[in-house]
């Protein structure tokens, strides 16, 4: 199971729903910083989300990182939920706008993606993360614009590799995302992973049912 504490009500409608015979209800809301926060930080601030950047971060410059993410028409930041519970932090990007563009030739129809699950407390639940991450994809690919998912996971995160490898990600190699040192977010150097899901691949394997909005 997921975090059974940090049910939270948001002033921000839910920009798409989906239900999952079997799983339940998966819910995309816009991140609304000032209320969201506190579950972010509790999230990013755990060793295992090292690669985001934020593990000495209070709070306050949690929410200031989101509250810039939702400036951007670039960038966006999603709540996940499964019926009413948070269980993940999702973001999209356009890859050309993003340190990203650096390490391969970005191509039209191309969108970024970020994962992060929340913590497990319990027991884990045999398949929630493949089902999750079927869930985000076809949440990505619901836009016929969107021709390509871009991955770059952390290089030393072999469980999310693999993972990826499973839903249809074909890896390309190991890049070097550069430095990003502004005012507003400081970004280290990471080793990441490129991988690439492609439109037509994930259509030949997808579950052609028919989403309930």
């Amino acid at each position: 199971m997921r975090p059974e504490s940090s049910v939270l009500a948001t002033p921000r409608a839910d920009v798409h729903t989906e239900t999952v015979e079997g799983f339940g209800t998966v819910r995309f809301t816009p991140v609304h910083p000032p209320t969201d926060s506190a579950v972010l930080h509790a999230w990013v601030v755990e060793e295992r989300a090292e690669f985001w950047g934020m593990n000495g971060a209070g709070r306050e410059l949690v929410q200031e990182i989101y509250e810039d993410v939702d400036r951007r028409d670039t960038h966006h930041a999603y709540m996940v939920r499964l019926d009413d519970e948070p269980v993940a932090l999702f973001q999209t990007y356009q890859p050309e706008e993003d340190r990203v563009s650096e390490c391969y030739e970005v191509r039209e129809g191309d969108i970024g993606v970020h994962l992060m699950l929340a913590p497990i407390t319990g027991s884990p639940r045999p398949g929630f993360s493949r089902t999750l991450i079927d869930s985000l994809i076809r949440f990505v690919f619901r836009d016929p614009a969107v021709l390509r998912a871009v991955g770059e996971p952390d290089a030393r995160n072999e469980k999310a590799i693999a993972l990826l490898g499973r839903i249809g990600f074909v890896r390309q190699g190991e890049i070097t995302l550069p430095e990003i040192d502004l005012p507003e977010i400081h970004l280290p150097e990471k080793r990441a992973v490129l991988a690439f899901l492609d439109r037509p691949e994930w259509l030949a394997t997808a579950d052609s049912r028919p989403l309930r909005d």
